[in-house]
């Protein structure tokens, strides 16, 4: 019989695939990835960029929810964390990183109670040496956030700064976003959780 899923991905420009010519970013290869004989597999990338954390609780529900209906079983994948950590006109960071936090254990919340199973990936490294100290620290907090919760997290900020498709690309492009070989890196650090939580939402079923 063939199972029907649909997975929201909701976030910032990394979420967007901003930077990759073929347009698949790290979330379209995913996608492409699991798709097989029996598994009727359906991505929606909602990455705005830009978008903080705040901007991302602003939105998400209505995106995704406006997405889902009546699409069956469906899920999400949350990411987002640089625009929180880079500095904003006044010189200090967007979002403070308490802040952040609090933002995603609000919409963890909110996903648990509409049934929404959830998948967070965590923020990737940029070429400016500031912001990546501040996403590394990010990230130790958005892990345990989402531990808390009882999510699964993907930590991608350390594999990412020791692999050169991803910081070559970025450094070779606006000093954020990879090419493609770039976000092929990103998407295979997430790919082993990915495909785990994937088997586990069919399991559910």
């Amino acid at each position: 019989m063939l199972q029907r899923l649909t997975v929201a991905f909701v976030g910032d420009s990394f979420v967007a695939g901003v930077g990759d010519l073929g347009g698949a970013g790290w979330t379209g290869r995913l996608i492409a990835s699991s798709r097989r004989p029996g598994l009727d597999l359906t991505g929606y990338p909602l990455g705005v960029r830009r978008n903080t954390s705040v901007d991302v609780a602003a939105r998400w529900e209505a995106e995704v929810v406006a997405r889902v209906a009546d699409a069956g079983p469906t899920a999400m994948v949350l990411s987002f964390g640089v625009n929180d950590a880079v500095a904003g006109p006044d010189g200090r960071r967007r979002v403070p990183a308490d802040v952040t936090v609090a933002t995603l254990d609000a919409i963890l919340a909110r996903a648990d109670a509409l049934g929404l199973p959830t998948l967070v990936v965590g923020p990737p490294p940029i070429d400016d040496p500031v912001v990546t100290v501040r996403v590394v620290e990010l990230d130790t907090l958005l892990r345990a956030s989402a531990s808390t919760a009882g999510v699964p997290y993907v930590s991608v900020v350390h594999e990412l700064l020791a692999d050169p498709a991803w910081t070559d690309e970025v450094r070779a492009g606006d000093g954020a976003h990879p090419g493609a070989a770039g976000y092929a890196a990103l998407a295979a650090v997430v790919r082993p959780r990915w495909d785990d939580w994937l088997a586990e939402l069919e399991h559910r079923r």
